[in-house]
């Protein structure tokens, strides 16, 4: 218990740190950072409910009024920003890319997360994103989708990013990714 309590709080910490790499906000008032490449981390490594359970933790300081999101905001007012579809939609994602990693068996630990992270670190956070944005900036959900389109590459990087950090744990330190090296025989998907 105390080791998942500790293996959330960090990658918590690894969100927020992420926070701090210099951002760069488009005009519809959506930054690009390196937030959700933590985000993406945090399901490929700790699976579905602990990935989950360290974004929530992260929202929830976010919440309290520490200036954790990217730029240094905080507060309940980041909740009702353009980017509020994105932040509340991190708990869902790394949700997405550890119920991916857990239950898709590839041989590569690292093919499996880099995929997950797609799944989960932009299909799934983008539908949160684009709602969000599309309510906050009162576009049309085909807009915002449009809008947010230009994130696409940058996050595809950090899914390979993902990917390649998951495939050098899996080969340096393969016990801390438990949904690795769990049994065959759960019903999962293996290729």
């Amino acid at each position: 218990m105390e080791r998942n309590i500790a293996q959330i709080a960090l990658f918590a910490a690894m969100i927020a740190a992420l926070g701090l790499v210099p951002q760069i906000t488009l005009g519809f008032g959506v930054p690009i950072t390196a937030q959700t490449l933590g985000v993406m981390l945090a399901g490929a490594v700790l699976g579905a409910r602990r990935g989950a359970a360290a974004a929530a933790l992260f929202l929830l300081l976010v919440a309290l009024g520490l200036p954790l999101l990217a730029g240094g905001r905080g507060g309940l007012g980041a909740f009702v920003a353009p980017t509020a579809g994105f932040a509340l939609g991190f708990p869902v994602a790394a949700f997405a890319t550890g119920l991916f990693v857990e239950h898709v068996r590839l041989r590569s630990a690292g093919l499996a997360a880099g995929l997950g992270a797609v799944f989960g670190g932009i299909v799934v956070l983008y539908v949160f994103g684009a709602t969000g944005l599309a309510i906050v900036a009162r576009k049309s959900l085909l807009e915002a989708f449009t809008l947010v389109a230009v994130f696409i590459p940058g996050d595809l990087l950090k899914a390979a990013i993902t990917g390649m950090l998951v495939q050098a744990l899996a080969r340096l330190r393969p016990q801390t990714l438990a949904w690795h090296r769990q049994a065959a025989g759960t019903g999962d998907l293996r290729l």
